[in-house]
């Protein structure tokens, strides 16, 4: 049997740009272009976001299943912890919920306040096992750099850098580049860049030694449909940022 070739696109920057918004529409345009095919939305931002913006209810997280494993091991369970490692392993796949056309996974937030370290590490093991059973994977990181710092996101295909038009967001991603080129394996990294108001603002927007795969401006609709609970999958095929999003995935090479 020939083995599975997986898509593995991992979408960052910087907090409150759209990233989930575009991640979630990613996920869509695969549904629709590659109907056939296998694939998996995992939320690795403890902002949780992804789910609402994909519409899917999430009953059971890796750190639900890490928690549990973790009291038991406290509790004297008698159980070797190998034993225990290799159940949670299995509880990991009833924590995918399947959804319209695609699998869906999420993180879930963290033990303490601040404090990402565990469920981080537990998240790339997940990664590693999961992956393999699908043909493509959307992962939707944490803002910022610390999943990229920490090589939880450690091999990828496609790395997609998300920001707005301004300089702090540029910067962010500018940062994320950086580092992920001394700890990310990758074959392709592109830049989108989200919510430009002004058309006449795209000329000036340059963002060095990155590729900007698309532009993607103010989307009323998909400010309602926020609004409203509703997700992606209820936008208009006209709505900007479905029409950037499949712009990018065409430079990348995946639709």
């Amino acid at each position: 049997m020939e083995e599975r070739k997986t898509t593995i696109l991992a979408v960052a920057g910087k907090g409150g740009v759209g990233k989930t918004s575009v991640a979630a529409t990613m996920v869509r345009l695969l549904c629709q272009m590659h109907p056939g095919k296998r694939i998996l939305a995992i939320d690795a931002d403890p902002a949780v976001g992804l789910a609402t913006a994909l519409g899917v209810e999430v009953c059971l997280t890796v750190d639900d299943i890490r928690k549990a494993v973790v009291a038991q091991a406290r509790q004297g369970d008698a159980k070797a912890a190998v034993e225990l490692l290799g159940e949670a392993r299995c509880q990991i796949f009833d924590a995918v919920a399947e959804s319209r056309g695609f699998a869906f996974l999420a993180i879930g937030r963290p033990e303490s306040a601040g404090c990402y370290c565990k469920v981080n590490g537990y998240l790339k093991e997940v990664i590693g096992l999961l992956a393999g059973s699908f043909d493509y994977v959307v992962i939707d990181g944490e803002a910022g750099i610390e999943q990229i710092n920490r090589r939880v996101m450690e091999k990828v295909t496609h790395l997609v850098l998300i920001t707005d038009p301004s300089r702090k967001g540029t910067q962010v991603i500018d940062t994320i580049k950086r580092v992920a080129d001394e700890l990310v394996m990758y074959d392709r990294c592109g830049a989108i860049v989200n919510r430009v108001n002004d058309p006449a603002m795209i000329p000036y927007i340059h963002i060095d030694g990155t590729e900007i795969l698309a532009f993607i401006g103010s989307d009323s609709a998909h400010a309602a449909n926020d609004i409203q609970g509703r997700s992606v999958f209820d936008l208009p095929e006209d709505a900007p940022v479905l029409s950037g999003a499949r712009e990018a995935l065409k430079k990348l090479e995946i639709l």
